[in-house]
């Protein structure tokens, strides 16, 4: 992936939210594996909690982060497949200014090359919610390594050419 030397890096503040019923942060692999992610690429991790699959805590967290203009990107993992309690894209469709759907599709596009056809049953999925980016990744630690290692790292470094979504912050609120 072509990084241009020539830009600066512009690090960005991520807070990260782990969706499960079940998990706690002295046991969330997937949390732990993003957190190491965001700090190895040189952005800073402002915020990490646990929420439960609910839409409405979903949403109090969300709400909070989206407000806070020390944070530009909100990361989730956990939530996203097709049970009862995978609420996070319902929580994401509520919040939302603009869809991102080239995410999830670029995201069970890469997806199948590890895990084949299971990944239909993936909802991942991004946003911008009021000039946050919010990108929302399935629970296990092989998929948020897919989405930060072949999406992410790159969408989210200043560097990356043509384009990143970093460029693109300081125009998401124009009208």
């Amino acid at each position: 992936m072509p990084i241009d030397e020539s830009r600066a890096f512009v690090p960005v503040q991520i807070a990260l939210l782990t969706i499960s019923d079940t998990r706690t942060l002295a046991d969330d692999r997937s949390g732990d594996t993003l957190a190491e992610r965001i700090a190895t690429a040189g952005h800073s991790l402002s915020a990490r909690e646990i929420s439960t699959d609910s839409v409405e805590a979903i949403l109090g967290h969300l709400h909070r982060w989206i407000d806070d203009p020390q944070i530009d990107v909100i990361l989730t993992t956990g939530g996203t497949g097709v049970t009862g309690r995978d609420v996070t894209p319902e929580a994401l469709e509520k919040v939302q200014d603009k869809p991102i759907p080239g995410f999830g599709e670029l995201f069970r596009w890469l997806s199948f090359q590890s895990i084949g056809t299971s990944t239909i049953q993936s909802r991942a999925c991004a946003c911008v919610a009021r000039g946050t980016y919010i990108f929302a990744l399935p629970g296990s630690t092989g998929a948020v390594k897919d989405g930060w290692d072949q999406i992410l790292v790159h969408q989210l470094d200043s560097r990356f050419r043509p384009c990143n979504f970093v460029e693109l912050m300081p125009r998401l609120l124009e009208k």
